[in-house]
């Protein structure tokens, strides 16, 4: 068995359930601190968070950081398992658990590449450095955003980071994220006057008060994209209204939305659109807004260029720089960095029942951020 295989299969077996850690980092410092990390346990809240460094020699050495996540979704019903979701499980050459693609094969590549990297390299010039959190499948507020929140309080900045998101499609490598989407969330309630659906000239509906904006608001090209994002979209998540009564007018709506959006727009212009859109209507409304991140980009450079070749070399594959999908930490460590990028195993299984990572997969990987730190940081 590799060195990554043993350390991801034992990552899998703590049973990490958000904001759970389970002693993940603990296992994590305990190899980084033998190969001369200086690491630094935050608690926030209840999650734990780590911040690690290996210097570099240089003068002023640059900092290449690999960030991500030790807790875990839940894990559904276990009876529909077809093995211990906690008990790593090997099944038509794959690894089955909970964590295995999202993403303790990713944690467990970064460590050993980092041992590797450095008992070939004990004098590299720029420094490595390790940010995770186990709080990226929960709120994510007390993980990733207060350890950048004091790393900015000591004016410390990174220069790469690599999240190790799952971020391949069909096969390793053929997918990176130089970015992602914001998230913008809004819960508009429009008011109406109760009253019997029989008497409806004493009464005001909602709901009919609803219908044109909301056509309206489907159908608003609120910007056509770039390069690297596409058009940002608006769409409605829930609608309740009502008594639960068939005759009775209700007396407001309560539409849930969201906005996710490309660097074309900002939160403030996609939210005075919105109202301005509203208020053409004549509505009377309330509007709550909730920022779930903003978007973030890393152009071609250094850091894309390497794992473009590291990928390259390692698997053949000639990666892809992409935008799509959810939210990630990476929104908030763009705060310190000009140049993130996440990369780690195919997605396809993540918050499934019977998660799974090819067991081809996994050494392959750990050679990929290996590679990365031999081209950036040596």
């Amino acid at each position: 068995m590799s060195s990554t295989l043993a350390l991801t299969e034992t990552l899998i077996a703590r049973s990490s359930v958000t904001p759970e850690d389970r002693d993940c980092q603990a296992l994590v410092i305990e190899r980084l601190e033998k190969i001369g990390f200086t690491c630094e346990t935050l608690v926030s809240g209840g999650v734990t968070n780590l911040w690690a460094v290996r210097r570099g020699s240089a003068a002023a050495p640059k900092i290449l950081a690999f960030a991500g996540h030790t807790d875990v979704v839940p894990t559904g019903p276990l009876d529909a398992w077809n093995s211990d979701p906690f008990v790593p499980t090997h099944r038509d050459g794959k690894l089955y658990g909970r964590g295995a693609a999202d993403m303790k094969t990713s944690l467990a590549g970064f460590v050993v590449a980092s041992e590797e990297f450095v008992a070939a390299h004990p004098q590299h010039r720029h420094s490595i450095a390790f940010l995770l959190t186990s709080d990226e499948e929960g709120p994510a507020i007390h993980g990733t955003v207060k350890v950048v929140e004091l790393l900015q309080a000591r004016d410390q900045h990174l220069d790469y980071c690599i999240v190790g998101e799952p971020t391949s499609v069909d096969t390793l490598g053929d997918m990176v994220k130089n970015g992602r989407r914001g998230s913008l969330s809004g819960k508009l309630i429009i008011k109406g006057v109760q009253g019997h659906i029989a008497y409806p000239h004493l009464a005001n509906n909602p709901i009919h008060l609803a219908a044109a904006p909301l056509v309206e608001l489907v159908g608003v090209e609120w910007d056509r994209g770039n390069d690297y994002f596409p058009p940002t979209t608006w769409q409605v998540s829930n609608i309740h209204a009502g008594t639960g009564a068939t005759n009775v007018i209700p007396g407001t709506i309560e539409i849930d939305f969201n906005f996710r959006f490309s660097t074309e727009n900002t939160v403030d212009t996609l939210q005075a659109r919105m109202h301005a859109i509203l208020d053409r209507h004549g509505l009377d409304y309330e509007l709550k807004w909730t920022v779930g991140g903003l978007p973030f980009l890393t152009p071609r450079g250094d850091l894309s260029e390497a794992l473009e070749r590291a990928i390259k070399d390692e698997t053949g594959v000639q990666t892809a720089l992409s935008t799509t999908g959810g939210t990630s930490d990476g929104r908030f460590i763009a705060r310190i960095c000009k140049q993130v990028m996440e990369f780690g195993p195919p997605n396809a299984s993540i918050h499934k029942v019977d998660e799974n990572v090819e067991l081809a997969f996994i050494d392959p990987l750990k050679n990929i951020y290996r590679r990365v730190l031999e081209l950036l940081i040596a």
